[in-house]
């Protein structure tokens, strides 16, 4: 498991102030303000301060420590933003950083290896995982729901689930 978690990204600059456009990722989407320091992933870029201006389609503006210009802010469009683990909250049992599912080998009920989670992807109604299917560049997208994937064993670094019929055909 990596000992950060991405909580939001960059989208840009809004207004011509420096202000930008801040997508967030956290259960509550306000509180991504709240696990400063951010940093970018490779840790080269921190950013102490953030305050949020207003609430905007998919996001929020806001004005963060060393971004000054609507220049600056476009210059760091899609830049991830990072926080330590330590200071998210602890998950209940059946609920998962995106991240700690990355790479894990997913299993049929029978012991045959379906793939390895290549993502995690979310289009409103529920996660998908993203299975990256054995000696194939083909990808399957499996519901992520308990019925479908009733075991998720982190220190064994892998998933057991029971696909819908003709998923894999």
């Amino acid at each position: 498991m990596t000992d950060k978690i991405c909580v939001g990204a960059l989208a840009g600059a809004f207004g011509v102030h420096g202000e930008v456009r801040l997508k967030s990722f956290t259960a509550d989407p306000e509180a991504i303000a709240d696990y400063v320091p951010l940093t970018s992933e490779d840790g080269e870029r921190i950013f102490d301060q953030i305050q949020l201006t207003r609430s905007l389609k998919n996001g929020f503006a806001a004005r963060i420590s060393g971004i000054g210009s609507k220049e600056e802010a476009d210059a760091l469009k899609g830049l991830q933003l990072f926080a330590p683990r330590d200071v998210l909250p602890n998950l209940p049992d059946d609920e998962f950083y995106h991240t700690d599912l990355m790479g894990l080998a997913v299993f049929d009920s029978g012991g045959a290896l379906l793939g390895r989670v290549h993502a995690v992807q979310n289009h409103g109604a529920e996660d998908l995982l993203e299975l990256q299917v054995p000696g194939s560049s083909k990808t399957v997208l499996m519901p992520f729901t308990l019925a479908v994937v009733p075991t998720v064993d982190l220190s064994a670094g892998r998933i057991i689930a029971d696909p819908p019929e003709g998923l894999f055909d």
